[in-house]
This record gives C-alpha cells, sequence and structure tokens, in this order.
C-alpha cells in the first residue's frame, strides 16, 4: 500500500476492514487534488480557477434512499418513520462487507477532518473517497485540523463514499442501487451508488443532530448565523429554499459565523462546518458579491455549464438541474469570523415566503408561539418551482431541516424554548414572500425594507414600538418600524379586498393547524399554546 501525507500506518486503514488498496493518497492539499480531478477526467477548470464537477444521475440528495441502523442504541430513541426510515443491523454488515470488498485494487483518497468548531463538541472524521473531487468537497466543507492535530489523529466516524459501488435491491433491502446508511453502534456512515456530494455533509449533520441534543444540551440548528461587528451580537436565520437565509444573513456590517449548520450551547453558537455550500442557479455579481468572489481556485462547482466555446461558467444554465451549487472554505467570504463562534443569539428570525401574502412582515412571537412555528417550518412554493406545481403551495419542514432529524421535532422545540427563556432570546417571524394579495396578484416584499426590518430589530429599534396582535396567527406585529412604510406592516391593509385576506388567512392557518397534528401526540401544553386561532 503506497500512502503520501502525514501519515505512514497503513494499519490505519486496515483496521477499517480496507485492505489491498492499489494507491491510498493521505490528506493532499486542495492543488493536489485538483490535479488529480483533472487528471482522472473527473471535472474541468474554469476561467476563475475553480473546478467543476457533475454529480452524475443525482443532482440532490435522495432522502428515500437514506437509512439509520435500527438497533439497540437507536430503537427507542431514533423518530422512525418516512424521514428516518429503519435498516436491519446484519444487513448493513452485509453491504459493509461488500462494499469493503469492492475496495481491493483501487485507489483511495483519505482525509482526516473535523466538524464542530467548538473545543466541548469536536467530532473528528476520517473519510474515504475513491474520486479526488468528493475529498476536496471535505476539505473545503468541514474543519481543516491543524498540522499538531494530525500528529495523533484518533478519529471517532468513518464515512466511506464509494459512488461506483451499487447496491442490489433484492438482496441488499435497499430501495434502489444508490443508499446513504448511517449506523450509530458502528460509529460508520456508508455510500454508494450517488455521486452527490450533499450526502457526507448532510450525513454529518445527522449525527450530531442525534448525539448533541441527547448527551450534550445543545441545539443543532439548520441555520445560518452571523455576528455584529461593533456590539458582538449573535443572530440566527431559520428559512428554506427562496426565502432569503443567505441573502438575509450576508450582511456587510455583520460577519459570518455560517451559512448552514450551527449548534447552540450554554456559552453561545458555533459553526458545525468550516465550508459554505452555496447555490448558483442565476447567480450575479451584483446580487451575491460575496458568493461570486468565492468561486476561484480551490473552490468546486457542480452541475453548471459553460457559455459555449468558453471556461466561462452561464450560472443561468438549468441543462443539468436547478440545484446548481458551489462549495468552498468559509475564509474566501472576506468578513467570516475565524474561529466560527458567536456568543448567545440575541436575536433568531423565521424566514417564510409567504406566497399567500397572509403573514406580517414582520412579527415577533412569545415562546409558545417560538416552538410552534419552528416545528411547522414554513414556506410556500410557487409556480415553476416544481413540475406540477400551478398556484402557490405551502410546504413544512420540521425545525427547517425536518430531512436531518433523528429524534423528534419536539424535542428540539423543548430545548430551544427553554434556551429562549433562560437567556431573553427574541424570536421574529419574517415573510419574504407576498404582500397586497397573493402570488399572481401582490407583489414580493422589496429587499431594502426586509433588510431595514431586520436590521431594526438587531439594534433593538422595536423593543419601544406599538404592537397589534394578528387576529388569527396572534403573533405581534410593530405598527411602525425605521426605513418602512407603515401600511405595509398590517398585511391585512395591503389588501384591496378585507373579506378575501381573512379567509385566505384561515385557509393558511388551517394548513399550519392540518399539518402540526402528526405532532400533536408528542407535543406539550406550551407548544400547543403557540398555534393559530381558527374560530
Amino acid at each position: 500500500m503506497k500512502l503520501y501525507g502525514k501519515q505512514t500506518d497503513t494499519q490505519l486503514l486496515e483496521e477499517a476492514g480496507i485492505r489491498e488498496a492499489k494507491e491510498v493518497l493521505w490528506n493532499l492539499s486542495p492543488a493536489e487534488l485538483i490535479e488529480e480531478a483533472v487528471k482522472n477526467g473527473e471535472g474541468l477548470l474554469t476561467d476563475t480557477g475553480a473546478l467543476m464537477c457533475d454529480t452524475g444521475e443525482f443532482t440532490g440528495r435522495s432522502p428515500q434512499d437514506r437509512f439509520i441502523v435500527k438497533d439497540k442504541l437507536t430503537e427507542n430513541t431514533v423518530w422512525w418513520g418516512d424521514i428516518n426510515i429503519p435498516f436491519d443491523a446484519a444487513k448493513f454488515d452485509r453491504l459493509h462487507a461488500k462494499m469493503l470488498e469492492f475496495l481491493k485494487g483501487r485507489k483511495l483518497y483519505v482525509r482526516d477532518a473535523c466538524a464542530g468548531n467548538h473545543p466541548d463538541y469536536h467530532m473528528k472524521l476520517r473519510i474515504v473517497n475513491t474520486q479526488a473531487w468528493h475529498n476536496l468537497f471535505c476539505f473545503n466543507m468541514f474543519l481543516r485540523p491543524s498540522e499538531e492535530e494530525l500528529e495523533d489523529f484518533q478519529h471517532d466516524y468513518t464515512i466511506l463514499c464509494v459512488p461506483e459501488f451499487e447496491a442490489d435491491p433484492a438482496t441488499d433491502d435497499t430501495r434502489q442501487s444508490n443508499f446513504a446508511i448511517i449506523s450509530f453502534r458502528k460509529k460508520l456512515i456508508l455510500i454508494g451508488g450517488t455521486c452527490y456530494t450533499g450526502e457526507m455533509k448532510k450525513g454529518v449533520f445527522s449525527i450530531l443532530n442525534f448525539l448533541l441534543p441527547c448527551r450534550k444540551d445543545v441545539l443543532a440548528m439548520h441555520c445560518s448565523a452571523n455576528i455584529g461587528k461593533e456590539h458582538g451580537d449573535t443572530a440566527i436565520f431559520f428559512g428554506l429554499s427562496g426565502t432569503g437565509k443567505t441573502t438575509l444573513s450576508t450582511d456587510p456590517n455583520r460577519c459570518l459565523i455560517g451559512d448552514d449548520e450551527h449548534g447552540w450551547a450554554a456559552d453561545g453558537v458555533f459553526n458545525f462546518e468550516g465550508g459554505c455550500y452555496a447555490k448558483v442557479i442565476d447567480l450575479t455579481k451584483d446580487k451575491e458579491p460575496e458568493i461570486w468572489n468565492a468561486i476561484r481556485y480551490g473552490a468546486i462547482l457542480e452541475n453548471t455549464r459553460f457559455y459555449e466555446g468558453t471556461r466561462t461558467v452561464d450560472f443561468s444554465n438549468r441543462t443539468v438541474t436547478e440545484n446548481t451549487r458551489v462549495s468552498y472554505p468559509i475564509h474566501f467570504i472576506p468578513n467570516a469570523v475565524e474561529p466560527s463562534r458567536g456568543g448567545v443569539p440575541k436575536n433568531i428570525f423565521f424566514l417564510a415566503a409567504d406566497a399567500f401574502g397572509v403573514l406580517p412582515p414582520i412579527a415577533k412571537l412569545n415562546t409558545s408561539q417560538a416552538m410552534y412555528h419552528f416545528i411547522s417550518g414554513y414556506t410556500a412554493k410557487v409556480a415553476g418551482t416544481e413540475v406540477g406545481i400551478k398556484e402557490p403551495k405551502a410546504t413544512f419542514s420540521a425545525c427547517f431541516g425536518a430531512a436531518f432529524l433523528p429524534l423528534h421535532p419536539t424535542m428540539y422545540a423543548e430545548l430551544l424554548g427553554r434556551k429562549m427563556t433562560e437567556h431573553n432570546v427574541t424570536v421574529w417571524l419574517v415573510n419574504t414572500g407576498w404582500t397586497g394579495g397573493p402570488y399572481g396578484t401582490g407583489t414580493r416584499m422589496k429587499l431594502p425594507y426586509t433588510r431595514a426590518m431586520i436590521t431594526a430589530a438587531l439594534n433593538g429599534e422595536l423593543e419601544n414600538v406599538e404592537y397589534t396582535e394578528h387576529p388569527i396567527f396572534r403573533v405581534a406585529m410593530p405598527q411602525s418600524c425605521p426605513g418602512v412604510p407603515e401600511n405595509i406592516l398590517n398585511p391585512r391593509n395591503t389588501w384591496a379586498d378585507k373579506a378575501a385576506y381573512d379567509k385566505k388567512a384561515k385557509d393558511l392557518a388551517a394548513s399550519f393547524v392540518k399539518n402540526f397534528e402528526k405532532y400533536a401526540e408528542y407535543a406539550n401544553e406550551e407548544i400547543l399554546a403557540g398555534a393559530p386561532k381558527l374560530t
């Protein structure tokens, strides 16, 4: 076995059952991995120096093919169902053995990395890839250990990512040939049959979502976070795709802690990752200058295309997918803080692109409402976002990241409520969607107004203004806000037909209540008290 990099002990892989590899390249630098990827035909360099690669058949995660091994450790703790699909422990072992046999005689790229930018919640990873660009993705996205840490690196979890290895559903008990399976007892993630790199990133996030709340009382969050340059105040932004989470958390007056995954410990917020994984469809320099400038040597573009006859990326090209992305280390963003940590948050923002024009542009939530809306994780899809959608459609994702929650959503919500009360945190519901009517009639909320409202909340300018209660959702709506016309702060006032607004508001509230039925059995009275009022 030929080994490069700091590590020289071949037993480090053999102890994991990986034997007779053709060649092992260990902890290569980005430059070396880029050379390998180009030499292997895995990607091309763009005119900015970024590496452009394709993920093949799968251009996103495959939630129906993500499993968790059901054993004594997980049987009574994991929230089993459509999100967390159980996988038999014995069949996992057989699939693992088949994958190890498949790796014999292959060239492997191994990386030691970490997750959790906090000394008390620091998980060490060993990642084995068959493709160089996947290993570069791991360098970008996970925390990079120091030379000193690598001297005696004892990993906690192992990831085997082998896109070329396909399962046999008939004998391996998978749904189809691709799979991503987590074994908490074996401390192992197996990924096969898919080249989509996000499976590695979200696999680690799922592990942290299982371990930290249970054992450490740390809230794991699918959110972005930033910190004020002058006052050092931390803010958190939750929101599903299309709500403006990345845009609104990127503020020239504030520093970025992270764009996607964080933990909230007793002493503050910390980033799980060491990089960013941003969507780039229709990216422009004017709209997202920080992301635009980060697409340089060392960054990876996924599923994008060039303008014909050039190496210039056409970010409007949807030939492969709408889910085109870029991966880069967080230090590619000039205002990112190092280390990626902040204090206890003062403000939390739940972002919703309400296509029905019902929710107020900003509203303050009490603890009950915050827990209820956290579990709901609402936004709306509009025509064109997915095949078959012609009218606005309410969509809900528990805790704004249901796909990555091994535990029941009420456990995360109760932890949020406790931390809100303990630290006197303010939670805001922000509608980045429509006003003056639903999609097709009203207009999208102007970005400068949303920025002004968030800035006012961060600066404490909404503390002493008068509020009025929404008659159905019962949230507190400010009657004034610096830089924002007063007539838009109450959404009902923006509709010409007030009766139509009332009906639409009741319809949306009914959608919330219907969605919450599957959580109600496990929700306490305080959470249930945050529901909208239908009568």
